[in-house]
Formats: structure tokens, C-alpha cells, sequence
């Protein structure tokens, strides 16, 4: 894959979110791809993708919106690194939050989808001792 085709794919997924636009999101992932969310959930498979997506897609958040802000992309690993603010919008206020996302991308399909934010508090996963 080229550079211009990652760069291509990841902005293309990006703006599906803005378009309110769940089947063209859901266009970009391979069938058996993972999505982990910034709070620790993890979905595995386009249709379980799907239902963790919906909630934003039907307005329980409000209008959502993706700010670009920086785009990485490593063409020969297949890896994109998109920050940007997620801006949410209700008739009563508009508010942001600061994340990244980090997509794998293989034959052209979204296999891994890490979702970062920017918080008050880190998230702590338990470990082995």
C-alpha cells in the first residue's frame, strides 16, 4: 500500500463519521477487525463494531464531529495515526475532547481500530504481578 493510499483511507473513514454515515464507516473494516475503545472496551468483528458505533449515529451523543488535527502514517507497516477533537453538539452546548485513533490496515481494510483520549485520569489496566 502507498502512502496516498493509507492517507486515502484514513481521511475517507474520518469523514464517514462526519457524514453521520454508519454503513461507510462500516465500509472501511474487514469482517474479523478489532476495535478497543478509549475506556478499555474491546469489540471484535464488524458486526459487534457496528453495535458499539450505532449510539453515535443516532444522536444519544448529539451531533459528532471530528476535528483533524495531526495525521502520522507509516505505509509500509500499514499504520495511520489520526488525532483530532470529537466535538459534541446539543441544542443546550457544544464541548470537545481530545483523542487519537491508531488503524491497521491491510488489503485496503481497517483490521485494528485503538482509539486514545485525552484525560483527567489515566486509564489502569490490571497486570500479572
Amino acid at each position: 500500500m502507498t502512502r496516498d493510499e493509507l492517507k486515502e483511507i484514513t481521511l475517507k473513514f474520518t469523514d464517514a463519521f462526519n457524514r453521520d454515515d454508519l454503513d461507510g464507516v462500516m465500509a472501511w473494516f474487514a469482517e474479523d477487525a478489532v476495535y478497543d475503545e478509549f475506556h478499555g472496551a474491546r469489540h471484535e468483528g464488524k458486526e459487534a463494531i457496528r453495535a458499539a458505533f450505532e449510539p453515535m449515529f443516532t444522536g444519544k451523543f448529539g451531533k459528532v464531529r471530528f476535528e483533524e488535527q495531526d495525521l502520522f502514517l507509516d505505509a509500509e507497516d500499514g499504520k495511520a495515526m489520526i488525532s483530532w477533537s470529537c466535538v459534541l453538539t446539543t441544542p443546550e452546548r457544544s464541548s470537545a475532547w481530545r483523542g487519537l485513533d491508531l488503524l491497521h490496515v491491510e488489503g485496503g481494510r481497517i483490521v485494528a481500530k485503538h482509539t486514545y483520549a485525552k484525560t483527567a485520569r489515566p486509564l489502569f489496566e490490571a497486570r500479572a504481578a
